[in-house]
């Protein structure tokens, strides 16, 4: 048998706005204080009537366009009922049969090199709802309702079901994160629940007759993680190929449900039975009486499309081509969000040297980041400083291996109370000597001494064994600290041939 996994995921965006979607309470994550962000809009008091938030709408518009998706000019808001202790209306405000976008696409980076294209079916703007929290011990304690998340402004991105592997499904999710950052529309913080994910699962099983045989489809729910939606879509291919070898159960057979939902369990690493997943017309929907329908007119999108930036998949490739960096290089530029990829290149053009300027950004400055645990616009070094640095390096006054101690030294000075500047890299480079010499003389007569006091080590390298310059290297260096082992190598070797 052949075994296709076919997936499709639909991603639930928490906006980056001020206040929610429908009322003017603050749209900000509060755990420690449940209940204090609500208002009668909020909480579906009788006669409290909703109010659109039009920033809510623009970052929505922003992130459709990205998306490649057509955009409606005219759009509603639809009542999705059903009762659940954290929907305090028993409806929840959303978009049915006419959202304001649709039929978009996103390109997804692959191990391959050559960029899937992933389909969307439609992104709809709607409220969240609150949160329930359970006590799992087993002692029968409490269940409690925060209301504070209901009616933040959420987003819903659905693809088709064109995903054929949980890498492949990782992938997707990972670079859909990447563009929301950029396109600043979330901070996507996937442990506050900001990006959450629901997995709708099935296998297509091609048999030796050549009939392909469809499994029901199960819809994992509420994954908030990279590695939970790769681990629970792998669990479930597998526990549905295993499923139809016992049962043989396929899609119409008496005993298959079209749709079941299961939750996943990412301590215990499985999938567990929930319910009987709810079809469209369960939800009775109808239009929103207290909402207007939205109109957008070109005008509009035409200003929000001229403040798009740059997204992270272009800006990849350009920079990959303006600084001939290799494509992990660029990768992890990128990856690392707008302010990192905007430090790089502002090093990198006033150095002169691309592969220099990521080599010391992705190594020194992102391992500094790290261990300080800072954002970037807090990093005491900045693009000007760091790029001085380099053009020195570029320009042959100073080894790598000395501006790696100039760094350390503008980091050290950094936290004894001397800010970093161009001045103290000088003052740094002039205390400790590090300068490359400039005089050839000098050097090669600092080596002539060396040679001379080295007879065995100068007969080896005669005799081809390069390796004994070693120890010659290091007794000039130790002399000439700014000297570059490679050139002193590369001289030791000619002063000797030439004796």
């Amino acid at each position: 048998m052949k075994v296709t996994t076919i997936v499709g995921l639909e991603v639930h965006v928490q906006l980056l706005t001020r206040t929610k979607i429908f009322c003017g309470c603050v749209n900000r994550f509060n755990p420690n204080a449940p209940n204090t962000q609500t208002c009668p809009v909020c909480l579906g008091l009788p006669g409290s009537l909703p109010v659109m938030n039009e920033e809510a709408f623009r970052l929505s518009l922003i992130t459709a366009m990205s998306l490649n998706c057509e955009l409606a000019s005219f759009t509603k808001w639809d009542r999705k009922q059903y009762y659940y202790p954290d929907l305090p209306k028993a409806y929840q405000i959303s978009q049915y049969d006419l959202p304001f976008s649709h039929d978009g696409w996103l390109d997804v980076s692959t191990d391959e090199g050559e960029p899937r294209r992933i389909r969307i079916n439609r992104a709809h703007l709607e409220e969240d709802a609150g949160k329930n929290t359970h006590d799992e011990s087993g002692r029968g304690g409490d269940s409690h309702v925060d209301l504070n998340r209901c009616g933040t402004p959420l987003l819903e991105i659905v693809s088709e079901p064109d995903i054929r592997s949980a890498a492949e499904a990782k992938a997707y999710l990972e670079d859909l994160h990447l563009l929301l950052t950029y396109l600043g529309v979330s901070d996507c913080n996937m442990q506050e629940g900001s990006l959450r994910c629901d997995a709708n699962v099935n296998l297509h099983i091609e048999q030796d007759d050549g009939e392909t045989i469809a499994t029901p489809i199960v819809e994992v729910k509420n994954l908030n993680s990279f590695r939970g939606v790769e681990a629970s879509i792998a669990y479930e291919a597998e526990r549905q190929q295993n499923e139809f070898a016992e049962t043989g159960l396929k899609i119409g057979d008496p005993g298959a449900p079209a749709k079941t939902t299961r939750g996943w369990n990412a301590e215990r690493g499985v999938t567990i039975a929930q319910r009987i997943k709810e079809e469209a017309s369960d939800y009775r929907y109808f239009p929103d009486p207290d909402l207007m329908p939205v109109t957008v007119s070109e005008e509009q999108l035409a200003d929000v499309r001229s403040g798009l930036c740059e997204f992270p998949a272009v800006r990849r490739a350009r920079i990959e081509e303006d600084y001939g960096l290799s494509k992990y290089d660029a990768s992890v530029v990128i990856n690392q969000g707008q302010d990192f990829a905007d430090y790089f290149e502002a090093v990198a053009q006033v150095c002169g040297d691309g592969k220099q300027a990521a080599n010391w950004v992705t190594q020194n400055v992102l391992r500094e980041l790290n261990e300080r645990r800072v954002a970037l616009d807090e990093f005491p070094i900045s693009a000007g400083i760091l790029a001085a640095l380099l053009q020195q390096i570029v320009g042959g006054q100073l080894t790598v291996k000395s501006g790696r101690e100039v760094f350390d030294e503008l980091l050290s000075g950094h936290d004894e109370g001397t800010p970093p500047s161009e001045d103290r890299i000088t003052e740094i480079v002039e205390d400790k000597g590090l300068a490359m010499p400039s005089d050839t003389g000098e050097l090669d007569a600092l080596i002539d001494a060396t040679i001379a006091a080295h007879e065995k080590a100068v007969d080896d390298i005669r005799n081809g064994k390069l390796q004994a310059a070693g120890p010659l290297i290091g007794k000039v260096m130790r002399q000439l600290k700014g000297s570059d082992p490679q050139a002193v190598r590369q001289r030791i070797i000619e002063r000797i041939q030439q004796t």
